[in-house]
């Protein structure tokens, strides 16, 4: 049965208090794309390893522009994604919660991972790229003890992030989701404005492509304007707006199901476009006419929201369904992206050194990285303390007191990490 009850949106649309009973239940489709679009970052990462043009913390001896053409198929959508169904999963939240609900329960799933991943599952990456960089000469131990240390000079040419040479490496989608999931609540009742909803009921009334040309035009907009470092930031937060505009709008979900094929074909033949002007233009000499370059930029933000839509649309049709192997791996999902880079870069590095060859190495790293994933989420499952530290909840009840020192202990940590983050 479709999760999009039309009624229910229409008295929506007029003001009324929902039940809970009425509102729509799990998006089991957004559950099956979060999985796939984690499942292709670990992929995405694999595939960093190995391309010649584009920073990584370490990279294997063989090294592709050609697989750089192959990632462009995925590369302007893969994160876009998960900031639309970060925003949808707000709207549906806050309709069942209260705020302060919603504030603890986020901050307990995020901030403690968070902590846990930035002192104990990142500094193996930092530890392979300084070694790698011939700026590093002792053991794992030995660099740990530096990595606590808080007047250590030995990190200098290394950036910082929460703190000084402690960076979120790639778990800063976990610190801007927490910032931004506060900064919506705090323009909640814009959002929920009539004047809001109405033109965003008008914009679904729109051809099509004039609904891809507007969701695409801030995004190309941040590009042109923003520093490099600043743009996924402002992009990534205006795309969480929009999973939260289009959260409940089913005139939405009924347009790009029924235009899935179309939006295949639209994203595929923009791939195309951009990975043309990749290979022609952007990796060549200067020298190629400014306009030619905004063209291809554009086409590139084109093609975010198209991959966005054009997954929603399938997803809405072939994957609306729960079963034991989506439960399975909506728990596995977000340990597996807390420990996959550091699983592909310690693995590649080591690899890397044995001079496999540039079909056997990759091969391996996807191999063992996935193979580590999965076993590592078993032991975690298993253990209480790992299942909290990797944001999974607790399967035992313990005792008043010892629950009551774990609060605290949780709260302190949340409050240094969250004010870091903050301010």
């Amino acid at each position: 049965m479709s999760l999009i009850n039309s009624q229910f949106f229409i008295k929506l649309k007029q003001g009324f208090t929902p039940d809970l009973t009425e509102l729509p239940t799990r998006r089991h489709d957004l559950d099956w794309l979060r999985v796939v679009a984690f499942g292709l970052l670990i992929l995405f990462h694999s595939g960093m390893f190995y391309v010649e043009n584009w920073g990584f913390h370490a990279k294997s001896q063989y090294r592709s522009e050609t697989l750089e053409s192959v990632m462009l198929l995925i590369q302007p959508w893969r994160m876009i994604i998960l900031w639309f169904i970060a925003g949808i999963a707000i709207k549906l939240i806050m309709a069942k919660v209260t705020v302060a609900h919603f504030i603890y329960q986020r901050s307990i799933r995020i901030l403690i991972p968070l902590l846990f991943g930035i002192l104990v599952v990142v500094p193996p990456q930092l530890y392979v790229e300084m070694t790698q960089n011939n700026d590093l000469s002792m053991s794992y131990w030995q660099f740990m003890l530096e990595f606590y240390s808080p007047d250590t000079q030995l990190f200098n040419k290394y950036s910082s992030g929460i703190w000084p040479h402690i960076d979120v490496n790639h778990l800063w989608f976990l610190r801007s989701l927490w910032k931004y999931s506060l900064i919506i609540l705090l323009i909640m009742p814009l959002l929920n404005a009539t004047w809001v909803t109405r033109f965003t009921n008008w914009v679904m009334q729109q051809h099509f492509a004039l609904i891809v040309l507007i969701f695409t035009v801030p995004l190309f907009i941040f590009q042109l304007t923003l520093p490099d470092d600043e743009t996924r930031y402002a992009i990534g937060f205006t795309c969480m707006l929009y999973g939260y505009l289009i959260g409940w709008h089913a005139q939405f979900w009924q347009r790009v199901t029924a235009l899935r094929k179309v939006l295949l074909i639209a994203l595929l033949t923009c791939a195309i476009i951009v990975i043309s002007f990749y290979n022609l233009i952007w990796l060549q000499p200067e020298g190629k006419p400014e306009w030619l370059s905004l063209i291809g930029l554009l086409i590139y933000n084109m093609m975010r929201i198209l991959g966005v839509f054009c997954a929603f649309g399938f997803a809405h049709y072939y994957l609306n369904k729960s079963s034991s192997v989506l439960r399975y791996l909506n728990d596995a999902v977000y340990p597996f992206y807390i420990i996959h880079q550091t699983l592909i870069i310690v693995i590649g590095y080591q690899l890397t050194a044995l001079s496999l060859g540039p079909i056997i190495e990759p091969l391996l790293v996807v191999v063992l990285t996935i193979v580590g994933c999965f076993s590592l989420f078993e032991l975690i499952k298993r253990v209480d303390l790992l299942r909290f530290v990797f944001g999974l909840k607790m399967q035992k009840n313990y005792s008043k007191p010892l629950t009551t020192i774990g609060q605290l202990l949780s709260f302190m940590a949340m409050l240094a990490i969250g004010l870091e983050i903050i301010f």
